[in-house]
């Protein structure tokens, strides 16, 4: 049995944008000391005009080299340290919005997803991740997804809002289809896309921010009976824990119910394919009667330090004793094969 990492993190750097054309240098994100914003711990990406805090979410249980991927042999000996197989590796930079532009959303998720090739080129079997595309501009997505395909690639990365639109939209629904046919799970993270989100809560913690977006955004899904629309299409929502499950299915259940249309709750997840990553804090014996056993997932977080963090989770998991062993390895590695189609 592998033990799979379904949830860690890579820290951009200056080398992340090296591979942009030269006709896209004037749109190259760049480090600016932000002394004066406490949030940004001291210096900011600035990209588009937008500033995006560099040192705030900083995991310091990892080494720089290995978060930052400057050191691909100190990232594989940490993960063997912490007895992990296989990482999925997903961006910190665009947990935020950045642009407007899409020139700009092109030439920077452009270049993001050949740094991460390239990464993914000295360890094929052991770093894998997950695409990011340029949504204003469907073509070029799906352009990016079908290269991304090719080189590693292993799910496509989207926030729980992108832009002014919600995940149910009609904009999306050709990289759905595209995504089912490239046997991709469109992977919703904890993050949002929308400026005006965002700027809303700009002074409260991420609860807010990021992660009801997520939330929302699985209701919206399946109350508008999105997979069904694309029956070979997988789905997965990354880094909220799994506690709110029951009380989404539970309010989905009901508001179908009122309907007329009976809602069998321990088979909402199978039925829509949709996977959550869970959290060994999570209450996973109830989670467990809602999610059942094949759609749980579960990550480090690595490289982050906020409340989904925990480093030793995949150990902590299965050493507990909370949820019986069976589980645990789908959990830990059938489950994440079947959602990353690994």
């Amino acid at each position: 049995m592998a033990v799979i990492d379904a949830d860690a993190h890579v820290l951009e750097t200056n080398y992340t944008w090296d591979y942009m054309l030269e006709s896209e240098r004037d749109m190259r994100p760049r480090v600016v000391p932000t002394p004066n914003d406490a949030s940004s711990g001291g210096e900011s990406w600035l990209v588009d005009g937008t500033y995006i805090g560099k040192a705030r979410n900083v995991g310091h249980d990892t080494s720089r080299a290995a978060r930052e991927m400057e050191d691909i042999k100190a990232r594989l000996a940490h993960m063997d340290e912490l007895d992990i197989d296989v990482q999925v590796l997903y961006p910190t930079i665009f947990l935020r919005p950045f642009t407007r532009r899409p020139e700009v959303e092109v030439a920077v998720t452009r270049s993001y997803n050949r740094w991460l090739i390239d990464i993914w080129k000295q360890a094929p079997e052991r770093l894998r991740w997950v695409a990011v595309l340029p949504l204003l501009s469907m073509d070029k997505a799906i352009e990016e997804a079908r290269y991304a395909k090719e080189n590693g690639a292993c799910g496509i990365f989207m926030r729980g809002l992108e832009g002014d639109k919600h995940i149910s939209d009609a904009h999306f629904f050709p990289i759905y289809e595209e995504a089912g046919r490239l046997d991709l799970p469109i992977c919703v993270h904890s993050a949002t896309g929308s400026f005006a989100v965002h700027d809303y809560f700009l002074n409260e913690c991420g609860f807010n921010k990021f992660k009801l977006a997520v939330v929302g955004s699985f209701h919206s899904l399946i109350f508008n009976d999105i997979p069904e629309k694309f029956p070979k299409t997988r789905w997965s929502f990354i880094e909220v824990s799994a506690q709110w499950v029951p009380y989404a299915i539970h309010d989905f259940a009901r508001r179908r119910e009122r309907g007329g249309t009976k809602v069998d709750k321990a088979e909402v997840l199978r039925k829509n394919k949709i996977w959550v990553t869970c959290q060994t804090d999570d209450d996973l014996p109830y989670v467990l009667q809602y999610a059942g056993d094949d759609m749980l997932i579960i990550g480090t977080d690595y490289g982050h330090n906020d409340t989904s963090s925990e480093i030793l989770a995949l150990r902590k998991l299965r050493e507990d004793g909370t949820v019986p062993t069976p589980i645990v390895n789908k959990i830990l590695d059938d489950n994440a094969r079947a959602l990353y189609g690994l």
